[in-house]
């Protein structure tokens, strides 16, 4: 990974149920996501991304999101959880990064869409690999994980200055079904 002084980590929460009857902010992982949330947290492991700090919406898939990539064995250090992620604009999100402790050189969010794919568009010039812009532009999907690099201090950080680093969509293997015969 080039280096930067600042590293920024984006994902977007693992495929959620929607046949639970639950509150939007209480619904759960599906069986994919929970598959998905592994698959993303061997893909930050493989590539040694180690997040000083992750940022969580308390929304229950986010959370859930966040103990699936451990299980995947991704290793993070400090973990907050807040409330204000699940209602945040592109806007909201780049406040809270740039208060972030520049003793903090990798920082994650976990949160939601539409607000996170706007997120990556506001902060990421729009230069360098191609086929992750294109991906991008076609949908930012459960479980998208962008890797945005800057220079300075997180205080710094403003539109249009971070560099996409890398852009994955990491999927869970689907079990082996069998059939009778």
């Amino acid at each position: 990974m080039p280096c930067s002084d600042r590293i920024l980590v984006v994902l977007r929460h693992a495929k959620s149920s929607w046949s639970t009857g639950l509150p939007d902010h209480e619904r759960p992982l599906s069986t994919r996501g929970r598959r998905d949330g592994v698959a993303a947290g061997e893909w930050l492991a493989t590539r040694g991304i180690v997040p000083d700090k992750v940022i969580v919406s308390t929304a229950e898939r986010t959370r859930q999101t966040l103990a699936r990539v451990l299980a995947g064995g991704a290793r993070v250090g400090r973990v907050e959880h807040l409330r204000e992620i699940y209602d945040a604009d592109e806007h909201d999100l780049l406040e809270l990064v740039q208060a972030s402790d520049n003793a903090v050189h990798t920082l994650m969010v976990i949160g939601h869409n539409p607000s996170l794919e706007s997120f990556v568009r506001l902060l990421a010039r729009r230069v360098g690999n191609h086929e992750w812009w294109a991906s991008m532009d076609t949908k930012f999907p459960t479980s998208a994980i962008a890797v945005i690099g800057f220079d300075g201090d997180w205080q710094d950080v403003e539109p249009g200055v971070g560099a996409l680093l890398h852009y994955a969509v990491p999927r869970g293997a689907r079990p082996a079904t069998t059939v009778n015969q």
